[in-house]
This record gives C-alpha cells, structure tokens and sequence, in this order.
C-alpha cells in the first residue's frame, strides 16, 4: 500500500524530512514549496489525503482544511501558546521544554484538535531547536498516517502568542546576561533577523552565543554602518 502525502513548507531545513519519507517504499510525498503551488487541485491530482504543515508562513486556505487532513506542526503545548513566535515567546517567558503538537487545521489560529503531542527541549540555538523538532516529525507523521489516528478536542484556558517582531531582538532592554544569552541562542537560525544592538552609527548583529568560564556572553558579530544593510 502506497501512502500519498503532502508537505508543505519553503524552508530548506526541512528538505531531510521529504527525503526520508519519499525513500521509504510505501510513501510518495509532494512537496509544496511556495504559496501558490498549494491548491485543491494540485492536491487532489496527487491523491493526498493529508497535508502537512513543518513550517508555513502563509494562511492556509479553507479549500485545504475544509477538504483534506492538514496538519500543523505548532512547538507548544496547546491551548498554551497559540499564535505566532512559539519558540521565542516559549524562551523570553523562561520555558526549557515544550511540547512538539500536531494539530487539526482549521479557521481558528492553533485552535484545531490534536493529533499527538511529544517533548521538544529548547536548549541551544534556535536552528538546533528546529532540526530536534524536525526529527520527531517523522515518527509523528508516520503514526498519524499509519494508524490513521483520530485528533482530538484541546482542553484548558488558551493562552495566546503575538508574533514578535524584529525589533524586539535589541539587547539593550536585558536585564540578565541570561536574557542576552537567550536572545541571541533564540533568533539563531536561517530566516530569523538576528539579536542586535546598536550605536549612534552603528548596528551590532549577533550569532553563536556561548559563555565562557566566568559566565560572560561570548558571541559572534557583524557590524555594520546602519544605512547600508547589505
């Protein structure tokens, strides 16, 4: 038996996770790059009764959730946490665990029904947090499809999450160099605008945060003049 999924997503981080599955002999996977590329009818030529979603920057249209099994893959454990920036808005509230959901798609933003949920650790940069996520997606997909498991209704008080915007990655409001720390590790990844400071002139961007024996931030910067952003 053949399984014919779909996933959607444009970041490349997730490319080893089509790879892995398509490898597999009874899987075939379509993989939706771009926004315009996920239609009904793109959907239904393929056969795909689910549709996955690792990553998506876009409103999923209800002729997707309204016609097929689409699944978002949210990092926390809802009903806390809806909404946008889970991981940062997880990491400036002081969390070090979450919980990796699949969930239902549906009008609501994260308010669907879930299918499973796992423990996801967020210590390091934010890249390393998406590459452990993106490996408990497979198994996750696997038992979901296989199994052909049912979602269920979210339970408790929602807590909702803003998205958080880039410049809310100044360090210069931290009150802790644990706060800095967190930061910097937290916008660390492929697509994400990165910590920052800034002087009169100058704008100070900073990666690959460490600390060093006496408990001070170590860090990797790139300066630049703040009118040219090249």
């Amino acid at each position: 038996m053949t399984r014919r999924i779909a996933i959607a997503t444009h970041h490349a981080r997730y490319d080893l996770l089509v790879s892995e599955l398509d490898a597999r002999d009874d899987y075939e996977v379509l993989h939706l790059r771009e926004r315009d590329e996920l239609t009904r009818e793109a959907l239904e030529e393929f056969g795909a009764e689910w549709v996955f979603f690792p990553h998506w920057s876009w409103i999923i249209p209800p002729e997707i959730h309204e016609h097929f099994r689409a699944v978002i893959f949210h990092m926390t454990d809802v009903p806390y946490g809806r909404g946008g920036s889970p991981l940062q808005n997880l990491i400036v509230r002081g969390h070090t665990e979450t919980k990796l959901t699949a969930l239902q798609c549906e009008a609501g933003l994260d308010t669907g029904p879930v299918y499973l949920k796992h423990a996801l650790s967020l210590e390091g940069t934010a890249e390393e947090i998406f590459a452990r996520a993106r490996a408990l997606m497979l198994p996750m997909i696997r038992e979901m499809v296989e199994n052909d498991l049912q979602p269920v209704p979210q339970e408790g008080e929602p807590t909702p999450f803003k998205r958080r915007t880039p410049e809310q990655g100044a360090i210069d409001g931290a009150e802790t160099l644990d706060t800095v720390y967190d930061y910097i590790r937290m916008l660390d990844a492929e697509g994400y605008p990165s910590a920052f400071a800034e002087t009169g002139r100058y704008r100070i961007e900073f990666t690959e945060a460490g600390r060093d024996e006496t408990g001070a931030v170590i860090a990797r910067a790139r300066i630049f003049e703040k009118d040219d952003q090249a």
